[in-house]
């Protein structure tokens, strides 16, 4: 009797897409988070009288332009909250914590931030907290460095109204750079991970659909036009033609490539699908639509490094006009 053979092992690996975002700051948001650098918390009036915090920069019923600004206490109240055991990096806390939304007195919406409670049990909807504020400030929302239960009695601002505030501090805030980022764990599934494969061995397979049978390369296990699955694997290229590209003029932090470099939609001879990748061998301002190119592997390298011309004429318009 043999045995049956194991499935192949399916790639995992960890992945992390991050990007600095840098924005200026109009009048509204200025004020508020320079407010905070100096412990002031601001919210917005809007036409209905609402008191909005954060503030917002137009009234979200008639889209007016609104500077109605307005100091609000830093206590409020829990409208809803949901624990979290286990802290992500660069999160506002180190130890589990609650994440809450929060009324604060003289508010009429609520403001997410975290609450330092020892636990669940400790944490309920309506519970009274206040600000912690952060050592050091710099005028972000991180001047909050959390809430923590307040159980003492209501302070002079608590449940009065919100004081008009004229938003004006010296050395205001003007821009910030927020830091978007994700980290995660891929795993490609069947069929990627025997594209990936098969990169190793120099080699490009997409999966062919047995109903269109269009080739997918990279496959995705499945054809999103006929919605069936391909198990069909088909061998293609190595050599491509140019559909489509960009020349790219900005320079990619941590991207050991000089300026202005090409990278280009390419449709491998045999797919039905143009992938991506940067042409190189050439002057940029000499790549267009219809060159044929080859890829160009480095040692080691499961994926090519670039493709550069085959030296053959360029391809004919109707031979790829379908795949741009």
């Amino acid at each position: 009797m043999t045995a049956a053979a194991s499935p192949p092992e399916v790639l995992r690996a960890p992945l992390v897409v991050e990007f600095p975002f840098t924005r200026s700051l109009g009048p509204v948001q200025s004020a508020f988070l320079t407010g905070l650098r100096e412990r002031v918390v601001l919210g917005v009036r809007t036409s209905d009288g609402r008191v909005m915090v954060p503030p917002v920069e137009y009234d979200p019923v008639t889209a007016a332009e609104i500077r109605d600004l307005v100091e609000v206490a830093p206590t409020g109240t829990v409208t809803t909250w949901a624990w979290n055991d286990r802290p992500r990096p660069r999160q506002p806390l180190a130890t589990p914590f609650a994440w809450v939304l929060v009324r604060l007195d003289g508010a009429d919406t609520a403001l997410l931030h975290a609450l330092d409670a020892p636990g669940p049990d400790a944490v309920r909807t309506g519970m009274r907290v206040r600000i912690r504020w952060a050592g050091q400030r710099t005028g972000a929302i991180t001047d909050i460095a959390c809430f923590e239960p307040h159980d003492g009695d209501p302070g002079p601002a608590e449940g009065a109204a919100p004081a008009p505030h004229d938003g004006a501090f010296a050395d205001p805030v003007t821009g910030i750079v927020a830091e978007a980022r994700l980290d995660y764990t891929y795993s490609p599934g069947r069929a990627q991970t025997a594209y990936i494969n098969a990169l190793a061995e120099h080699r490009t397979v997409g999966e062919r659909c047995p109903s269109c049978h269009k080739v997918y390369v990279p496959p995705r296990g499945a054809c999103p036009t006929c919605g069936v699955a391909t198990t069909d694997r088909v061998e293609v290229g190595p050599a491509g033609t140019v559909t489509t590209f960009c020349i790219v003029n900005i320079k990619a932090k941590n991207l050991d490539i000089e300026v202005p470099y090409v990278y280009a939609h390419i449709a491998l001879d045999g797919a039905d699908l143009a992938l991506h990748g940067r042409i190189a061998g050439i002057p940029y301002d000499q790549v267009r639509m219809g060159l044929r190119v080859e890829p160009v592997w480095t040692e080691g390298a499961r994926h090519p490094d670039h493709y550069r011309p085959t030296g053959e004429p360029d391809a004919d318009y109707d031979a790829y006009k379908e795949l741009i």
